[in-house]
């Protein structure tokens, strides 16, 4: 359980921040800004669900507590023998990729395969799925640029890749299953 009673702690104020192993880090550093932008991923889930319902809501709810785990992940190194510890760390797992995986297929079975590009939009649900949709892979492409320097959960960096691809079959079912998708005319306004 976390409690906290004292949300400023005057600890950052020189710039600098703790990871969740004690070791502290620039608040420019590159995991810091890899967790940093699931946090944000996860405000624009927050956006999204504003305008969600029912099955919607719940999965994007089930998201929203995933990426705190991914964000728990991201903020502590890897570290040998960590699995056998008495309170091992909090990792991102195949399951969790997975069950993405089986969500994209039940959502994708009832859509028109694609014909064009999609531009962001529709209604405000979708629109904000595909931002978030944006937020993630830019997460991602963070997350991959940490691990060409330090040790990464390899699942952590499937989960982000899946999700990018989760949130945009989502927009396209939150478009009235793909009816209301805005396509991609190329060179219309030339």
């Amino acid at each position: 359980m976390v409690v906290l009673n004292r949300i400023y702690t005057r600890t950052g104020d020189a710039g600098d921040t703790a990871l969740g192993n004690g070791a502290r880090v620039s608040k420019a550093d590159a995991r810091v800004d890899a967790y940093g932008t699931v946090d944000e991923l996860n405000s624009t889930v927050g956006l999204a669900r504003l305008h969600a319902t029912g099955e919607m809501d719940s999965a994007l709810s089930r998201i929203q507590n995933d990426l705190f785990d991914l964000g728990a992940d991201l903020c502590r190194p890897l570290a040998e023998g960590e699995a056998e510890a008495e309170h091992p760390p909090l990792r991102i797992i195949a399951a969790q990729v997975e069950r993405l995986e089986a969500e994209i297929d039940t959502m994708n079975a009832g859509l028109e395969p694609l014909r064009s590009f999609i531009l962001p939009g529709g209604n405000a649900l979708a629109a904000h799925l595909h931002l978030a949709r944006t937020v993630a892979r830019r997460a991602e492409r963070l997350a991959v640029a940490l691990a060409r320097h330090e040790a990464v959960n390899a699942e952590a960096i499937r989960y982000l890749n899946r999700l990018s691809d989760w949130l945009f079959v989502a927009a396209r079912v939150a478009n009235d299953n793909g009816r209301d998708d805005v396509l991609w005319v190329p060179g219309a306004n030339r």
